[in-house]
């Protein structure tokens, strides 16, 4: 594999020093103008690539095709398969003016971010650091997030693509290419046509550790708990009023208190987490997300919750509360288990690639998830990312390295194994 491991350096370096955050609170789509101007740069790279069908959608997705390189005689069937990573960065740290830090043949040891002297990153509390002795560790200088999620993904896709492209002997079906907007604030398939898009499988090259595949995503809800109250002047308030702030924080109190929240719970395990209240006396709006990795486990938490919020209710004479439930995702390995080759060639790249492949869950969701309930099956990929959405976050660029040559591999892998 002819992999050149400046250019794709190059690549990153590029890419992590354009603003793209993405803003939650906007209204337009994208939700920021400036993530257009990866997009703008990614087109014109495609283009040199010479891909096919390189566009900039009014949405802002990045669209190209790399054309089958197949002999017309081949027997078996090649599905058409997709590589998709998301150009925005989270809107939790600043992504302005990042100033990346190539670290090289990290030895162990602590690593001071120059701006910020509370940024350290240390392999007694970040354990990945010690897999990545000799490698060559990319930080911001403390004062951003880096980039990474999905840089990254944007850099080993493009990577990986350049080699196909320029190595005719690796043989491949048609590979489609896209980069999405706004995944960080949940809307990243919002106007994504699967059927224009055209692959019958993709990966989304979005994840952490080296190795690892993502197949399961959380399955989730956000319930909305809107408390009604009445309101009278508090100096005449006596039997009269009834606050509903203190409703809903009676709610929130009788919430289970060593388990079932964010800062109690791992692995499996799910919660309800109240993220967001807003109101007065009259009317107070109480914002829950339900994470479990089961519809089952999802239900009987939101069956919980409208529990002992009419227990709470009770206890307030003449309240009154309105329950709406909004479904967000679902998880993702109710689609791929109905595509098993799906994740067992994402399996049996990684191994290719020289290292050991793990399936793993991601403790969220991702495009992915989405993209397999709309009709297209899309586990994850690991980028070699750490600490994603902080000022901490790092990445190696060996790990990037085995990521790219997992893409390029899967890619053989669909044509040795054919669609079964």
């Amino acid at each position: 594999m002819n992999f050149n491991y400046d250019k794709m350096l190059d690549r990153f370096l590029q890419y992590v020093r354009i603003d793209t955050q993405s803003d939650e609170k906007s209204n337009s789509y994208p939700s920021t103008d400036k993530q257009l101007n990866l997009c703008k740069i990614l087109v014109d790279q495609l283009k040199s690539l010479q891909l096919q069908d390189v566009k900039l959608t009014k949405h802002g997705y990045v669209f190209a095709t790399l054309p089958s390189n197949l002999p017309k005689n081949y027997l078996k069937k090649v599905p058409t398969i997709g590589f998709i990573a998301h150009v925005d960065t989270s809107p939790d740290v600043s992504g302005s003016n990042v100033y990346p830090l190539v670290h090289n043949n990290y030895q162990g040891g602590r690593i001071k971010l120059p701006k910020d002297s509370e940024q350290i990153l240390d392999p007694e509390t970040d354990p990945a650091l010690r897999d990545c002795l000799g490698h060559d560790i990319i930080t911001s200088d403390g004062s951003t997030l880096l980039g990474a999620d999905n840089k990254a993904g944007i850099t080993e896709i493009m990577t990986a693509i350049d080699i196909l492209k320029n190595t005719p002997s690796i043989l491949h079906g048609e590979i489609k290419i896209a980069f999405t907007v706004d995944e960080e604030i949940g809307r990243g398939t919002k106007y994504f046509d699967v059927k224009k898009f055209g692959a019958k499988y993709a990966y989304t090259v979005d994840g952490e550790t080296a190795g690892e595949i993502e197949d399961e995503t959380f399955c989730a809800d956000t319930v909305t708990v809107k408390i009604s109250g009445k309101n009278v002047h508090p100096g005449y308030a006596k039997n009269k009023m009834i606050n509903s702030i203190k409703v809903a924080a009676a709610l929130i109190q009788n919430l289970p208190k060593d388990s079932m929240s964010p800062e109690t719970t791992e692995k499996r395990e799910g919660y309800i987490h109240p993220n967001n209240i807003s109101g007065g006396v009259e009317e107070t709006i109480i914002k829950f997300l339900i994470r479990d990795f089961t519809v089952e486990g999802l239900k009987k938490k939101e069956d919980l919750l409208k529990s002992l919020l009419d227990k709470t209710i009770k206890k307030f004479s003449g309240a009154n509360a309105d329950f709406q439930i909004e479904e967000s995702y679902r998880n993702m390995r109710y689609i791929l288990d109905k595509y098993p080759q799906v994740v067992q060639c994402a399996i049996k790249a990684v191994e290719r690639a020289g290292i050991k492949a793990k399936k793993s869950l991601i403790r969220g969701g991702t495009d992915g998830a989405r993209l397999s309930f709309m009709g297209l099956p899309t586990p994850n990929i690991f980028t070699g990312g750490h600490n994603f959405h902080s000022k901490k976050e790092w990445i190696s660029v060996q790990d990037m390295q085995k990521a790219t040559e997992t893409i390029v591999h899967l890619s053989l892998l669909w044509v040795e194994e054919g669609d079964k």
